[in-house]
């Protein structure tokens, strides 16, 4: 049988660790009968390592370029740095293959130091990619795009782990992106299943 690729591990991964069947309470104030906790995964060892060649995988495959890659705190924060990471190792064995540099996006400026914003990568006019982990309303990745463009950076691709597939959150990122394509690696739909069929194979 064929390696499977590193989503395909990946999404059994996320379904074992961070799909919770239940009642919970979104952040939206919203509620549903499921919760993703990404972290779970994206702070993994090989959920990390998984992470960062997927999502790099995803933007060659739709040929985004772009210098770096950043995310709101603190859910992007492992995002972020097994990327950068991931695409340094891609550097080693392919020469010339890009790499991408971390930056962070805090919820609110420093009041003390610099006053920063953004921690890490930021350069007027680099193309960037904006990542999150999971998007409902898209209102924590329409705050990195909009730091990233009041920073004089340009968006060349949003990526989230898992979309939840709420028309109103996509159409608000895309519409705060400019043009810039929404890709994702999984809808939620599609962790649920995988979730599901592992709980039927255990079962027999």
């Amino acid at each position: 049988m064929p390696t499977p690729t590193h989503a395909q591990q990946l999404l059994a991964l996320l379904a074992r660790l961070s799909f919770r069947l239940g009642q919970f309470t979104l952040s939206s104030g919203a509620t549903s009968d499921y919760y993703i906790d990404c972290r779970t995964t994206t702070l993994h060892a090989e959920g990390g390592r998984l992470t960062g060649h997927a999502i790099l995988e995803l933007l060659e495959a739709n040929s985004v370029q772009a210098e770096a890659v950043g995310g709101l705190t603190m859910g992007a924060d492992p995002i972020v740095s097994n990327v950068a990471t991931a695409s340094a190792w891609r550097a080693q064995s392919r020469p010339g293959a890009p790499l991408l540099h971390g930056f962070l996006v805090r919820k609110a400026e420093k009041a003390h130091g610099t006053g920063r914003r953004i921690e890490g990568f930021c350069r007027e006019g680099a193309r960037v990619v904006i990542v999150d982990d999971v998007c409902t309303t898209g209102a924590s990745t329409i705050a990195t795009i909009e730091a990233a463009q009041q920073a004089a950076m340009t968006v060349a691709a949003v990526v989230c782990i898992v979309e939840r597939e709420e028309a109103k959150g996509r159409a608000a990122v895309e519409a705060a992106a400019k043009g810039a394509p929404f890709l994702r690696l999984f809808t939620a739909n599609e962790v649920r299943a995988e979730h599901v069929k592992q709980l039927s194979t255990a079962e027999l």
